[in-house]
């Protein structure tokens, strides 16, 4: 059976969804050719996401380098990235069985009227695998690492039905579609908190500016094709700036232009990316519909768990994540106590906004004020998780000699993704500090969620 998943885990996202997508269109009764379409459009639209943050890290990633080494801004938590948490969510006895472990749950749930989502979303598990393992190797117990991961796992589908109507109605072409992905979801309280707070303060209304309000306002500004060319020039030159005196301006100018439109293709091309996944994902989610009302009437709903990546070419999340990059690398440094410097954590900004969105109805300065404090706290997050990140890492490594989770001799190991979620936190810190005191407490918060779930299903 283990060989089996890390069989089908190894094959990566961009051939697993294809298959699952295939096999799900075929058994919702869309004919074979389009429902490997379908399936090949999500596929395809997996590897374009995967080039373009690859040309976002390879290329901001080295210049950020530069930065940190000129003003020496080095701090004690390396960061991994989201590869390297992924390796060690995988690579555990947690990891090992953690898709039928979720989907057993999930089949349960759905059975017992708790949930409407299903999660086909298989790759992302690691998430839930990650912070298992995480509390596998603190605790030492096998046990404790699938009682985390189940609870995340829970948690997260009450989150994505609580959540699906709001996000459904604020992204276009995602009727039937919820985001059971833990690490958006976490954020999803704090959009609704602090967008409330925010809303009471005078004035603050006449700051509703959304993506297409900035282009109105700001011309070619406020486009985020052209912010991507500015920041990445801006950036360029800052990873110069020990050689002012030495060279001329002319012979400077080079890398920083080509960091720029480097920067500027990011921007303008995610979206373009995005598309193909909602041409992919259309045709299932409206067969899937379709079939639930014939079964079931109106009443009855089902909701198909995917990717955030669906959505992250929004404009506001392609200008808030490249307004938030440069702040967070102030925030890293300036903040007492925090060790964790982001670098290759930085492509996965985007994701952060995918929940936070729906909540701020896309405002610019909401949701970057939202996004702020999430980095805020989400850098104490990952410095605080790092020492036991740390261990699970080494071993991982020691076990599997894989580079992705070779942790730098004098650093400890430190992730964006997953590591500053705020329900990994929860979870973790609820373990570590509380034992079973924090497992009282979590069962509970996650037996009144699921009980609420199934009222306001029935209720529906």
């Amino acid at each position: 059976m283990e060989a089996v998943f890390s069989y089908i885990l190894g094959l990566g996202a961009a051939v697993m969804m294809p298959i699952l997508f295939t096999i799900l269109g075929v058994c919702i009764r869309i004919p074979f050719s389009k429902a490997l379409k379908s399936g090949l459009c999500v596929g395809v639209g997996f590897v374009g996401l995967s080039v373009i943050t690859g040309l976002l890290t390879s290329s901001l990633g080295p210049a950020l380098g530069k930065v940190v080494e000129i003003y020496g801004l080095n701090l004690e938590v390396f960061d991994m990235g989201w590869p390297a948490a992924a390796a060690v969510a995988y690579n555990t006895l947690v990891g090992s069985f953690i898709i039928p472990v979720c989907l057993g749950v999930n089949l349960l749930l759905l059975i017992l009227g708790c949930t409407r989502t299903i999660n086909i979303d298989l790759w992302n598990y690691w998430h839930f695998a990650f912070i298992g393992s995480v509390i596998f190797f603190m605790t030492d117990s096998l046990a404790w690492g699938f009682f985390g991961a189940i609870i995340c796992y829970i948690i997260t589908l009450v989150l994505a039905d609580m959540t699906a109507k709001k996000f459904q109605s604020f992204y276009a072409n995602m009727e039937g579609i919820s985001i059971p992905q833990p690490f958006v979801q976490g954020f999803t309280p704090f959009a609704i908190l602090i967008g409330k707070a925010l809303d009471k303060i005078p004035g603050f209304d006449k700051l509703n500016i959304d993506a297409e309000g900035m282009k109105k306002k700001f011309g070619l500004f406020g486009e985020p094709l052209f912010l991507g060319i500015i920041i990445g020039i801006a950036i360029g030159f800052l990873s110069l700036s020990d050689q002012f005196g030495e060279k001329s301006f002319m012979d400077l100018l080079p890398a920083p232009l080509t960091l720029g439109i480097k920067m500027g293709a990011v921007m303008e091309l995610i979206p373009r990316i995005t598309s193909l996944f909602i041409e992919g994902l259309k045709p299932i989610s409206d067969a899937t519909r379709a079939l639930i009302a014939k079964k079931f009437g109106e009443s009855k709903e089902i909701y198909i768990g995917m990717s955030p990546a669906l959505v992250i070419g929004h404009p506001t999340t392609l200008i808030t994540s490249l307004l938030l990059i440069p702040v967070t690398l102030v925030l890293a440094v300036v903040l007492p106590g925090n060790q964790f410097l982001p670098l290759a954590s930085l492509a996965g900004m985007f994701y952060v906004f995918v929940m936070i969105l729906p909540y701020t109805n896309g405002n610019v300065v909401k949701s970057f004020i939202v996004g702020f404090v999430m980095m805020v706290l989400g850098l104490y997050f990952v410095t605080w998780m790092s020492p036991d990140f740390t261990l699970a890492a080494r071993d991982v490594y020691n076990n599997t000699q894989d580079a992705a989770v070779a942790v730098p001799e004098g650093f400890a190991a430190g992730s964006l993704d997953f590591a500053s979620s705020p329900i990994a936190m929860a979870i973790y810190a609820c373990v570590k500090y509380l034992k079973y005191i924090g497992a009282g407490v979590l069962v509970v918060i996650t037996c009144g969620m699921v009980y609420w779930n199934r009222v306001m299903i029935n209720k529906k």
